[in-house]
């Protein structure tokens, strides 16, 4: 398969990095809900009218690697809505010369997927733009949407951990 994946280097050290791909309401999402540090952890997000999101951390590795699982999901703009469920998330830290080399694969975001170049294009952002800013400056651009901008009712969805 050819799953979406970039390798960015960011001129800190492994331990600031990590710190930064955990705090990822600084860098992805400022209205996520749900914690997202430990495996076991669940969080989510909507952008009106685009995207939602449910994604359970797996994964935590200090200073080496993160893993998610994305659990449930919906775009705005594809018809096959199943496209990134059960995708797993990962992110694999490793010193570099002038820093540490973060390696972001999304494992089953392909190219056959509708979303894909949408989807990549959005990663090649938050990863190399809005994640190295906020590594190196202490500011990400994170994607900033609130509850009364979504027309979209909040439910079960977009809550972590929902009751059974």
């Amino acid at each position: 398969m050819n799953d979406y994946t970039t390798t960015v280097t960011i001129r800190r050290d492994p331990a600031d990095v990590f710190a930064a791909i955990l705090d990822t309401r600084a860098w992805w999402n400022a209205s996520i809900e749900g914690s997202t540090a430990e495996p076991g952890d669940e969080f989510a997000f909507e952008v009106q009218n685009l995207h939602r999101t449910r994604i359970r951390v797996t994964d935590v590795v200090p200073g080496r690697r993160v893993e998610w699982l994305v659990v449930d999901n919906a775009f705005g703009f594809v018809s096959d809505q199943t496209e990134w469920i059960g995708n797993r998330i990962v992110f694999e830290l490793s010193p570099a010369a002038e820093g540490t080399a973060v390696t972001f694969t999304q494992h089953g975001l392909v190219p056959d997927y509708e979303c894909y170049d949408v989807c990549s294009n959005a990663w090649n952002f938050f990863v190399a733009d809005s994640l190295r800013n906020l590594a190196e400056t202490g500011q990400g651009q994170p994607e900033v949407t609130t509850a009364d901008t979504a027309d979209v009712p909040r439910d079960d969805f977009f809550q972590p951990n929902p009751p059974a």
